[in-house]
């Protein structure tokens, strides 16, 4: 695939400083791009670099420069546009128009056009597969599931009964849509499970990364909200609502019924106790847990966690403890050996 600059400087919003017409065949790194790429850089250091390589280089305008070697292209965010232009020549993973003769499509499924649909491939009744999707490897989509447009579902991924996913929806390998929600209720004989009626929605442009497990509500619906980015090894309970445009990094566990707003972001390792609720805006710093209901625009961290700064002066403070303790011990000793030599003087 090629582009010439100018399709590319439209993509973006960028202006050229000088050949527009150059073909630009992909992508690369300042380091490591070639004469065919494009490229960015965001100091006079990597424009430099970039500039003995690449054929073209995203910038900000305060490095524009008219006698650059190659052409440049001025954008306000060069990170984010080299983001855009890559989506361009990206490799597009298992698109293979049609349907493996070795994957299982029930006959009363409903499939799209264009579909990628792979060996190994289980499509169960009353699903619906929308136009454009890639079904990978091993796939299964469960009873009465339904998959918008343009959908990507990597390797051995698992979209359990009645769940719903939006269009342009990615999932990694091994991830799993739909499983029970842990829910038992203890009895005169041992724990009762509670059945788990409900389902999980996916809005739209979601992307769930390997490994995640996103559990069907015991009632009406656990959701992930539109534009929302998950990361691998990530656990969602049953009847959890995320908010759109939301950042949910790795290792990171929500408990059941918990609700977060829009635009939160949860660092890795980090984690939600159930039926809380986190306000927009907010940002959990990683190795920290929530266990109250959190108000918009917080930053906060520790465990509990609270006012992120209070807490990073609780950590410089908590340094000083060993010799603060020693401080104290011979406080200790000097009262000691004050008040034996005043009863001494009595």
């Amino acid at each position: 695939m090629k582009r010439t600059l100018r399709e590319i400087a439209n993509l973006v919003g960028g202006k050229i400083i000088g050949d527009e017409d150059i073909e630009i065949k992909g992508v690369g790194g300042a380091e490591n791009a070639s004469s065919g790429d494009i490229t960015f850089a965001l100091n006079e250091e990597f424009l430099k670099l970039a500039q003995q390589k690449a054929g073209a280089v995203l910038i900000v305008d305060t490095l524009a420069t008219e006698d650059s070697p190659n052409s440049l292209v001025i954008v306000d965010n060069p990170r984010l546009a080299f983001a855009k232009v890559a989506k361009l020549f990206a490799f597009k993973p298992y698109y293979r128009p049609g349907i493996n003769k070795n994957a299982y499509i029930d006959e009363n499924a409903e499939i799209g056009e264009n579909v990628s649909i792979h060996a190994g491939v289980t499509v169960e009744a009353g699903a619906e597969i929308g136009d454009n999707v890639i079904l990978a490897h091993g796939v299964y989509i469960g009873h009465n599931v339904s998959i918008g447009e343009n959908s990507i579902i990597h390797p051995n991924v698992v979209i359990e009964y009645d769940s719903q996913i939006g269009r342009r929806v990615e999932i990694h390998p091994n991830t799993v849509i739909g499983s029970e929600g842990y829910g038992f209720e203890p009895g005169e004989s041992g724990y009762v499970k509670i059945p788990q009626f409900g389902n999980v929605v996916i809005k739209d442009d979601v992307e769930i990364g390997s490994n995640v497990t996103i559990d069907r509500a015991a009632t009406s619906s656990t959701i992930v909200g539109r534009g929302t980015k998950i990361d691998n090894l990530v656990h969602i309970a049953h009847n959890v609502e995320i908010g759109s445009d939301c950042l949910i990094v790795a290792q990171v566990g929500i408990a059941g019924s918990a609700k977060i707003g829009d635009r939160v972001t949860l660092a890795g390792k980090s984690g939600v106790v159930g039926h809380l609720t986190v306000g927009d805006n907010t940002t959990l710093i990683s190795n920290s847990v929530i266990t109250n209901d959190v108000p918009p625009n917080s930053v906060i961290s520790g465990y509990p966690a609270h006012d992120h700064r209070l807490e990073r002066r609780i950590k410089v403070a908590r340094k000083k403890l060993p010799d603060l303790l020693k401080k104290v011990r011979q406080l200790e000793e000097n009262i000691k050996s004050l008040e034996e030599k005043l009863e001494k003087e009595r």
